[in-house]
């Protein structure tokens, strides 16, 4: 017995050598079993302006789509000065609209009437001083006479010329510069009422992706400010396992590589997910990452994303992730 001893020792030996030898060699050439946890982006939700807090819509565990509407602050004061710088801009576009009009047909026959009056007064004038030199040269008037008729006749002349000038201003219209001035405050005061808008817009918070709320740090009648967020939100989409894989097995992988995901949870339901990011730099495991080698082990960091359309993966959950080497080929 003492001899045939060593030789079943040495016989198991071989065969647990030889078992090991091929189990690696399948295991080289077969699917890749890793280990890691579910990682979901997160979202700190604040408003962008500040003020009271009337309404938070939804509460923890609530799922939300991008763009609803879960929070919204006092507004009222920028509601009014709204309205009121509304009513600015519609009288600054009148005040253009009048300038781009021009004068109205009223207008022009009035200064034209004015015209033919002034007309009318400086060709009597006239002919009262040409009567006033006549009786100067019979003396029977005197040149006092004849100098107040020359002054009255220039005077209504010279009315003549202004209420001609006057008409034409009214003809050609407002000035190019005037209009462009108009213009311009008319701009200032659409840009007035579209930044009030703005801020009150701002007083709506809106969910920047389909989400689900983790948590809710904010309560109705508190002030808000950007930098206090209101919301923890965790995106659905895309969730993503965070895996590491040894030095040896690094040339076994590539971006794309068809995955499966199976979490304790629902055994035997796969959820289906690809290799999305294969870090470029090694370091030490982390004590989280469940391995068969020594925690002292240099790995390499792996993103597995996932397409979780039935929500069964949870933040931090441990998952198994099989590579399938095959689906690469």
């Amino acid at each position: 017995m003492k001899k045939i001893l060593p030789i079943i020792l040495v016989i198991a030996l071989a065969a647990g050598a030889l078992f090991w030898w091929q189990s690696r060699g399948a295991d080289a050439s077969g699917d890749l079993a890793l280990y890691g946890n579910v990682d979901i982006r997160q979202v700190a939700l604040a408003f962008d302006g500040s003020g009271r807090i009337t309404e938070l819509a939804v509460e923890e565990g609530d799922p939300v789509k991008a763009g609803d509407v879960i929070g919204r602050l006092d507004t009222r004061s920028l509601e009014l000065q709204a309205k009121a710088q509304e009513a600015v801009v519609e009288a600054e576009r009148q005040a253009l609209l009048e300038l781009k009009a021009g004068s109205r047909p009223e207008e022009i026959a009035q200064a034209r009437a004015k015209v033919a009056s002034t007309r009318a007064t400086a060709e009597l004038a006239t002919l009262q001083r040409d009567r006033a030199a006549r009786l100067v040269t019979s003396r029977t008037a005197s040149q006092q006479d004849l100098d107040r008729a020359e002054a009255e006749a220039q005077a209504a002349s010279a009315m003549v010329d202004q209420d001609v000038a006057a008409l034409d201003l009214i003809l050609a219209g407002a000035r190019p510069e005037a209009i462009a001035s108009a213009q311009a405050q008319l701009q200032s005061a659409e840009a007035q009422l579209e930044l009030l808008r703005h801020e009150i817009s701002l007083g709506e918070l809106r969910a920047p992706a389909d989400a689900v709320i983790r948590s809710r740090l904010r309560e109705p009648g508190d002030m808000a400010t950007a930098q206090s967020p209101v919301y923890a939100l965790a995106l659905t989409d895309p969730k993503w396992i965070r895996v590491y894989v040894r030095e040896a097995d690094l040339g076994r992988i590539r971006p794309g590589m068809a995955a499966r995901v199976q979490t304790d949870s629902f055994p035997g339901q796969p959820i289906a997910g690809q290799v999305g990011y294969i870090s470029s730099v090694a370091e030490f495991t982390p004590k989280a990452v469940q391995t068969e080698e020594l925690r002292t082990s240099l790995v390499y960091e792996v993103h597995v994303t996932v397409t979780d359309e039935e929500n069964r993966l949870r933040l931090g959950q441990p998952v198994t992730v099989t590579l399938i080497e095959e689906a690469a080929k």
